[in-house]
Parts: structure tokens; C-alpha cells; sequence
């Protein structure tokens, strides 16, 4: 049996832009120092929503992206400044 939830990719990235209906443009750095830059829109994963987790613009988080559409995902976690 395939179960999609195995397969998710799991990044850090920068929250750029918080958008409408908790939705938010992330930017990852692919490889090294100034490598590749994938953006992805995000929503807030359940946990986080339900327990008012805030995001703002700048913080870090951890995303999951689907394998079958990399330009979307959920935000997973927030990491601490």
C-alpha cells in the first residue's frame, strides 16, 4: 500500500510573504551558500493552526512538499530565533 505522507520532501526555508486564509509564499535554499532558490506556497499545518502558532514574514520554518507539486506544501514548524 503507497501512503503519500511517507513520500513528503522536508525543507527549511524563509517565510517571504503572509498571504490570505493563512496562506504563505516560502523561499528554500537548495544545496550550499547561495545555491538554487524554490519558492513554494504554504498553509499551516493542523497542529499549528489549532494551538495559534504566529508566523510572520522572516521566520524559519520547517515545510513539507508534496513529491507531485513541488510548488506547494504546509509549514511544519516554526524554529526559534
Amino acid at each position: 500500500m503507497f501512503v503519500a505522507n511517507q513520500e513528503s520532501i522536508q525543507l527549511e526555508a524563509v517565510v517571504v510573504k503572509a498571504l490570505p486564509n493563512a496562506m504563505f509564499l516560502v523561499e528554500a535554499t537548495m544545496g550550499e551558500e547561495g545555491g538554487e532558490k524554490h519558492e513554494a506556497l504554504c498553509t499551516i499545518a493542523g497542529k499549528m493552526r489549532k494551538y495559534y502558532i504566529r508566523i510572520l514574514p522572516g521566520d524559519r520554518v520547517t515545510i513539507e512538499l508534496s513529491p507531485y507539486d513541488l510548488t506547494r506544501g504546509r509549514i511544519t514548524y516554526r524554529h526559534r530565533n
